[in-house]
């Protein structure tokens, strides 16, 4: 980023629309259209495109000036560094987070790279400068040749349960102090834009700044890297469903022959819930000798087998000789049927009147 802005001189730097901007006027107006773009509710078009590719110059003219001035060295301290000079450290995490603006498909992997790039260098400086305390991601991150994250190994398992409470604990912490952060620049920006700060105020203001920024550098970084991860593997889809590999060739399989009453059984069953108990020629004898096929007519009974009928017959004779023989029911029977005699049949029955 700083290399290629850096071969140009100063002095001979073009500045949009044809004017000649100081590097403060290129930080400037770099920061004010990502804070417009922040802010802004309109869909993404071509006038977006035009900001950002706008902004992105700006920052990246005001990056390589830095560089070819040597505002920064990693051997002095940050109260060393003049209060003018603090806000240039925001130039990589500005230009980053500007690049992310770019929403281009065809080159989303190269614009992901760069604004890692950015990001990284500007933790980098903060660390140099010990701005505040945080652990520096690692510059490759487990990204491959290219700048793209590798593919995962089967072998590693997935994370613990520990590193996850962890990891939560780390981004809601990080998440609590933003907001303090906010809540103490929103004060000390409004002195700022009033234009009653003092140099201490000023330099406040910055290194707000640059803490707010270092946590937003974080939360992104972590995001790129797993957007590269998902980029990566679907090119890697790409590239196998365009290129499928050689199916290994099949051994001739043995030809077989199934035995159809043997094997059939075995696997398909009897094919009824319950297996037979005769044969057909067995019941076909047992209903002959009870005279039950069509041709013999009607059913006869078999010989030897108990009458009920019969026996039921005998039951009731019985149980009438013995009512005869009672005088009990006889007078009962002989009154019963005197009353049925003088009253017609429903007499008393009340309920079925209207």
């Amino acid at each position: 980023m700083a290399d290629s802005a850096s071969s140009i001189p100063p002095g001979q730097l073009a500045a949009p629309e044809g004017e000649q901007l100081k590097l403060s006027e290129l930080l400037d107006r770099g920061w004010k259209i990502l804070e417009e773009l922040d802010n802004s509710t309109e869909p993404f078009g071509p006038e977006t495109i035009r900001r950002v590719q706008r902004g992105v110059s700006l920052l990246e003219q005001a990056a390589g000036m830095v560089a070819q001035l040597e505002l920064f060295s990693r051997n002095e301290e940050l109260e060393e560094v003049s209060t003018a000079d603090l806000k240039y450290l925001l130039l990589p995490a500005l230009l980053g987070a500007l690049r992310l603006k770019h929403s281009g498909q065809q080159q989303r992997l190269e614009t992901l790279r760069a604004a890692r790039l950015c990001f990284m260098d500007f933790l980098k400086k903060c660390q140099d400068y010990n701005v505040c305390q945080f652990q520096l991601p690692s510059a490759a991150n487990g990204l491959s040749e290219g700048g793209a994250p590798p593919a995962q190994s089967s072998s590693a398992g997935p994370p613990s349960l520990v590193a996850m409470a962890a990891k939560r604990q780390s981004k809601i912490e990080r998440y609590r102090q933003r907001k303090e952060l906010e809540a103490r620049l929103s004060d000390v920006r409004r002195l700022v834009e009033s234009g009653q700060a003092d140099d201490e105020a000023s330099r406040e203001f910055y290194l707000l700044n640059i803490q707010r920024w270092v946590g937003v550098s974080l939360e992104e970084m972590e995001s790129i890297d797993q957007e590269l991860e998902i980029l990566q593997n679907m090119d890697a889809l790409k590239q196998s469903s365009a290129h499928p590999a050689a199916q290994p060739s099949r051994r001739p399989m043995k030809p077989f022959v199934l035995t159809r009453d043997a094997v059939q059984a075995r696997v398909l069953g009897a094919g009824y819930p319950s297996l037979p108990t005769m044969t057909v020629d067995d019941w076909y004898e047992q209903h002959r000798r009870q005279g039950a096929l069509p041709d013999q007519g009607v059913a006869r009974r078999v010989p030897g087998e108990e009458d009920v009928d019969a026996q039921e017959r005998d039951e009731e004779e019985k149980e009438k000789q013995a009512a005869n023989d009672d005088p009990a029911a006889l007078l009962k029977a002989r009154n019963w049927d005197e009353w049925k005699d003088e009253h017609r049949r429903g007499y008393g029955n009340r309920q079925n009147m209207g």
